[in-house]
């Protein structure tokens, strides 16, 4: 498959990419349980309550069973009760699910296969940043239209790094770090001609 090749310099090539990447049909059902699992793994699950058995106190009952004109009462922790325990307390939990690394990789060969159907997978020959100015960055990035953007290197630099990070709407990875959930989540998704044979020796 033949996709075409930017250039800062406004030059246009081609570039050959791998059926077995990003050529998959778009399996829809896989996607979203990936996403929802990655996003799922995401949370910190750390709300906790304390039930009656928890709180501090009420160890001993409050009055006598009868005789006094008031309600039956045991303890005054019960969840009725001001300062007592709450009756379904939240406790500490893990959101994370299960997915095999052979349909992670499906799931991310059909999402890279779909941006590039959609004409969202923007390649170019290279992307580098002399000295760390958000102004150049969006000088580079306006050279080739994209605003709302992710941007995903053969490896992270840290002028890279320091002039993108004040720009709404446009993130930065390295071809370890990217996941389903920023790949869909961009309007645009700029790879380097590097990164993208790094992802196709990662998924082939």
């Amino acid at each position: 498959m033949e996709v075409k090749l930017s250039s800062t310099s406004g030059a246009t090539s081609s570039i050959e990419l791998s059926d077995a990447v990003f050529a998959k049909e778009f399996n829809e059902a896989l996607i979203h349980q990936v996403v929802t699992a990655y996003m799922a793994g995401a949370r910190a699950g750390s709300k906790a309550q304390k039930n009656r058995a928890a709180v501090r106190g009420g160890g001993a009952k409050p009055w006598r069973q009868k005789g006094t004109g008031r309600a039956r009462a045991g303890t005054i922790r019960s969840p009725l009760w001001r300062s007592g325990g709450v009756t379904f307390a939240a406790s500490p939990r893990d959101y994370s699910q299960k997915v095999n690394r052979k349909a992670y990789r499906a799931a991310m060969r059909s999402i890279l296969s779909e941006l590039v159907r959609q004409e969202r997978l923007v390649i170019m020959d290279q992307l580098t940043m002399d000295v760390p100015k958000t102004r150049e960055l969006v000088k580079q990035l306006g050279s080739i239209g994209v605003k709302d953007v992710l941007i995903v290197l053969e490896e992270l630099d840290e002028n890279t790094f320091l002039a993108s990070r004040n720009l709404h709407g446009v993130g930065l990875c390295d071809v370890e770090s990217i996941d389903p959930v920023s790949l869909v989540g961009y309007e645009k998704v700029l790879v380097t001609e590097g990164a993208i044979k790094r992802i196709e020796e990662r998924l082939a």
